[in-house]
């Protein structure tokens, strides 16, 4: 495992970004696990300006997902997924089944915990941290989700 520290949003942006370079070929799921403020929304906004989608860039908590086109890395849409409020027994309602098989795409997730159940044995697990206002610890190389 590997852990870094960001101390502003800009080096969270940095760190989405080499991450995304480093890893999209690996794996196409990126589940951001942690308490509230703990970093996960401003992780996935550094994620899609590095794929080049369009902003704003917003939390889905009451949309559920949202949905970024992009062209970038083989990478034609991003689904933001904010599963804070449901469970898994309520992802086929936003097409839970055809997002994981698309190729072209990446899926992230923030409370991935709550569906833990249905997802796919490999994911990207990144565990969020907040150490004071500015500063978040990011984990890396997490085999499963805690």
């Amino acid at each position: 495992m590997k852990s870094i520290t960001t101390n502003s949003v800009e080096e969270t942006y940095e760190l989405a970004r080499d991450f995304v370079r480093d890893e999209i070929g690996k794996n196409r799921i990126i589940c951001l696990q942690g308490d509230l403020g703990a970093g996960k929304t401003t992780f996935t906004q550094g994620v899609l300006s590095e794929l080049g989608a369009q902003k704003p860039y917003t939390s889905p908590t009451f949309n559920i997902v949202k949905e970024y086109d992009v062209d970038k890395y083989g990478i034609e849409k991003v689904y933001h997924i904010d599963v804070y409020r449901i469970g898994s027994e309520d992802m086929e309602s936003i097409g839970w089944h055809d997002i994981v098989k698309d190729d072209k795409a990446l899926v992230v997730i923030e409370w991935p915990e709550n569906i833990k159940d249905i997802l796919p044995s490999k994911v990207n697990v990144v565990l969020c941290e907040m150490i004071d206002k500015d500063k978040h610890k990011y984990t890396f190389g997490v085999s499963k989700l805690i």
